[in-house]
């Protein structure tokens, strides 16, 4: 099982996306997003990625509901998406793992193909949320670390 924990990042009806380097999805829009690593918390992950990928710190403001895929090869992800504030916008990203970080307009990204927007089926599931006001409360997560 992997996890993966991202941000939409909504600003004037645009939405900050980035552009996918990686070569399953070469050219790609997507949002922040990544794995969760080992000891650490997923609130923690979703602020790293959009800091990793975009040069912008963000703040966590709400979750979205979570979703689950399950990939063909037996794989099943765990996707949790955040919603997030710019705190300092200074994009700058890694050009081997990101192409373009860009505002983009929230029905540009509603408008495009599958092979334009990655993970098409949930992206579009988690713009209709953000709209739909689907946004909870961020203290629904325990954000103590407990070891063993």
């Amino acid at each position: 099982m992997v996890v993966i924990a991202g941000c939409l990042i909504v600003r004037d009806n645009k939405l900050l996306m980035v552009k996918e380097a990686k070569k399953k999805c070469y050219g790609q829009w997507n949002f922040p997003a990544g794995h969760v690593e080992e000891n650490e918390l997923i609130t923690e992950t979703a602020i790293r990625e959009a800091y990793e990928e975009t040069g912008c710190r963000v703040k966590l403001t709400g979750v979205l509901p979570i979703s689950t895929i399950l990939l063909k090869e037996e794989e099943t992800v765990i996707i949790v998406k955040f919603t997030a504030d710019i705190l300092d916008e200074n994009i700058k990203f890694d050009t081997k793992e990101i192409l373009d970080v860009k505002w983009l307009d929230i029905e540009k990204v509603k408008n495009m193909t599958e092979q334009e927007l990655r993970g098409y089926d949930t992206a579009l599931q988690d713009i209709k949320d953000f709209e739909d006001k689907k946004i909870y409360p961020l203290d629904i997560f325990n954000n103590k670390k407990y070891t063993r």
